[in-house]
């Protein structure tokens, strides 16, 4: 990507002059094209004046960097710098100066932002994909130390308790971290859930707890023992067997109801009695 200014004058010393002094850099620094000589008229009327075109190529990193000063300035941030230190394919630019904690937002959600952006910007020029990472006052360190420890914290939570753990919110970075520490951990595993921006990173056991019942309580408050039926045991409190009492002989007893006795009439009686008639 190429920053350019066009600019005129009665010369095309001026005309570069001018271009220099509005690009703020120096005849060193740029190169220049000439568009246009200058063209004297008839008896001094209808001169043409020089054009040049003056530019300089610029970086995805300085792309980013001019980018960030024109949010620093509107926010009312002149004392911000910008270091820039650039690998393959990569720009670091660490924020130096006052109001840096207004940039950084909580936990580092400004940072965020203005990192994302000023990748888009960067990337809007041609070729390969150039990360730029936005760092101020060494944030993102720390924040990775403080994530690292957070991580092995909760893995012995989960170690210990088998129950899996999820974690709040954070960003692909913030997760990348935790993935990584995880991964170094014996017992753990680690996922994510959730969907943009709400995706949550989820560290679980890789051997849960087998699951355990409790004891009954039997009702007189004591409790039950395994093998027990009925709530009575068939071991004794040592151990052993105890020896069962025997049962009583069972004998029936006469449950006929009592019936009353029926007297048999004499069939040689009469049916009927005798009828007299008056």
């Amino acid at each position: 990507m190429n920053r350019e200014i066009i600019a005129t004058g009665r010369t095309v010393d001026e005309a570069l002059d001018k271009a220099y002094e509005q690009m703020g850099i120096s005849r060193d620094e740029a190169q220049f094209e000439i568009l246009d000589l200058p063209k004297k008229g008839f008896l001094g009327l209808g001169s043409t004046p020089a054009k040049v075109r003056v530019y300089i190529e610029i970086s995805k990193a300085q792309c980013a960097v001019d980018y960030l000063q024109s949010i620093f300035h509107q926010m009312g941030l002149e004392n911000v710098q910008i270091d820039v230190t650039e690998s393959e394919n990569c720009a670091n630019l660490t924020l130096n100066g006052e109001g840096l904690g207004v940039l950084i937002g909580r936990r580092g959600e400004t940072l965020d932002a203005l990192q994302y952006l000023a990748g888009l910007v960067a990337n809007r020029m041609e070729g390969d994909y150039y990360r730029i990472v936005v760092d101020s006052g060494n944030y993102r360190e720390k924040r990775e130390k403080t994530l690292e420890n957070l991580a092995k914290k909760l893995s012995s939570q989960v170690i210990r308790t088998g129950r899996s753990v999820t974690l709040e919110p954070m960003n692909p970075y913030e997760r990348r971290v935790i993935h990584a520490t995880i991964q170094g951990i014996e017992g753990v595993t680690s996922s994510s859930i959730g969907e943009e921006p709400s995706r949550r990173v989820v560290i679980s056991s890789t051997n849960p707890p087998k699951k355990t019942y409790n004891r009954e309580r039997s009702a007189e408050g004591g409790e039950r023992s395994r093998g027990t039926r009925g709530g009575r045991s068939g071991r004794s409190g040592r151990g052993g067997y105890e020896k069962r009492q025997p049962r009583e002989k069972y004998v029936p007893q006469d449950v006929t109801p009592n019936r009353t006795k029926v007297e048999v009439e004499d069939d040689s009686k009469p049916l009927y009695s005798k009828i007299e008639i008056d």
